[in-house]
C-alpha cells in the first residue's frame, strides 16, 4: 500500500492534473477494512489539496469485477461495493445529467492528458455506444523510466462505460447493465464496444506487480530517452523522477514465488486478515512492511 500510494502521488495524480479538460471527479476506491487506516488518511489529507479536479472517497470496495476472486465472490463484492458507494456518490455528481462516464483507472497507471477531453467528445459522436477503450498503448518501468509499446491480446482494462445515470445510481440496474462483465477482456461481450486506436493510457511497472512486468510478452518497440522524453510530456509527466522502491527482503522473496500463490497469499493475508488465525496475521504485518 505504501508503494502504491507513492506511485499514485508521484505518476497518477500529476497525469490527472495535466489533463487538457478538468471536467471529472476522481473516485477513489478503498477496502472497508481500510477506512481508518493511517496512510490512507494521510493520503485523503493530500488529495483534499488538490486544486485541479474534485475527489470522492467510498469505502465498500473497488466497483467493478474482480477476477483475481471466484465467480461467486467476486459477484458478491461487486454488489456489496456498488451498494456501498452510490450514497458517497451521491453527494458530488448531478444527477440531474443524462449519463455519467466510469472510467477504470488503476491505482499504478496513467492516460493521456487528453483523455478526459476526447473521451467525451467521442460519447456524444457516437450515441450508441455504450464503452470506449484503448487496443494499444505503453509500458513504462518507474523505476528506470525506461518506456516501450505495449500490445496486449486482449481488450486490456482503460476502457469508458457510459452509464445513463438512473441507471449508475441505481445498484441493481447498475449492475445488471454491465453484465457483470467478468474481467475486462469480456466488456465487449456485455456491452456495444468501440475502440480507440491512438495509444492513450501507460502500463506502470514497478516490480511489485503480481503479474505485469516491463519484460512481458505483450511489450513491443522500446523507444529512446529522448523518443521517452516526448511521450511523458503527452501524459502530464515531462519531469518524472525515476521510483524509489525502498529495499525489502519479504519483497524479493515474494517476487520469486508462482503467480498463483503470489495471488492467493496476497488474498488471504490481506483480505481476510481479522478472520484469521494470528500466523496469518503476521504474515499479513510482514508483507505490509
Amino acid at each position: 500500500m505504501r508503494n502504491r500510494i507513492q506511485i499514485l502521488k508521484q505518476f497518477v495524480i500529476p497525469s490527472l492534473q495535466a489533463q487538457t479538460s478538468k471536467n471529472f471527479i476522481l473516485w477513489i476506491s478503498v477496502r472497508p477494512q481500510d477506512r481508518f487506516d493511517p496512510q490512507i488518511n494521510r493520503l485523503k489529507e493530500y488529495t483534499e489539496g488538490i486544486k485541479e479536479f474534485r475527489t470522492v472517497w467510498t469505502h465498500s470496495g473497488v466497483a467493478f469485477w474482480d477476477d483475481k476472486y471466484p465467480d461467486q465472490e467476486a459477484r458478491s463484492r461487486l454488489a456489496d461495493a456498488v451498494h456501498g458507494s452510490v450514497g458517497e456518490l451521491f453527494e458530488v455528481i448531478d444527477t440531474s445529467s443524462d449519463f455519467t462516464y466510469m472510467t477504470i483507472q488503476p491505482s499504478d497507471d496513467v492516460y493521456h492528458r487528453e483523455f478526459v477531453e476526447n473521451i467525451q467528445k467521442m460519447f456524444v459522436s457516437m450515441p450508441m455506444i455504450q464503452a470506449l477503450g484503448f487496443r494499444n498503448g505503453y509500458v513504462m518501468d518507474y523505476k528506470t523510466l525506461e518506456l516501450a509499446e505495449w500490445n496486449p491480446e486482449t481488450i486490456p482494462p482503460f476502457f469508458t462505460i457510459k452509464f445513463p445515470m438512473p441507471v449508475f445510481i441505481d445498484p441493481p440496474k447498475h449492475l445488471k447493465y454491465i453484465g457483470p462483465y467478468k474481467s475486462h477482456e469480456y466488456i465487449a461481450d456485455t456491452l456495444k464496444f468501440g475502440f480507440i486506436e491512438s495509444r492513450g493510457f501507460i502500463v506502470g511497472t514497478h516490480g511489485s506487480n503480481i503479474s505485469t512486468v516491463f519484460d512481458h510478452p505483450y511489450r513491443g518497440r522500446r523507444f529512446s530517452q529522448k523518443g521517452t522524453g516526448v511521450i511523458l510530456k503527452d501524459f502530464g509527466l515531462a519531469g518524472a523522477s525515476r521510483l524509489i522502491v525502498p529495499f525489502s527482503i519479504m519483497a524479493v522473496v515474494f517476487r520469486m514465488l508462482p503467480y498463483k500463490a503470489k495471488r492467493k497469499l496476497r488474498y488471504w493475508s490481506g483480505e481476510k486478515k481479522w478472520l484469521l488465525r494470528p500466523l496469518f496475521s503476521v504474515i499479513y504485518g510482514i508483507l505490509r512492511s
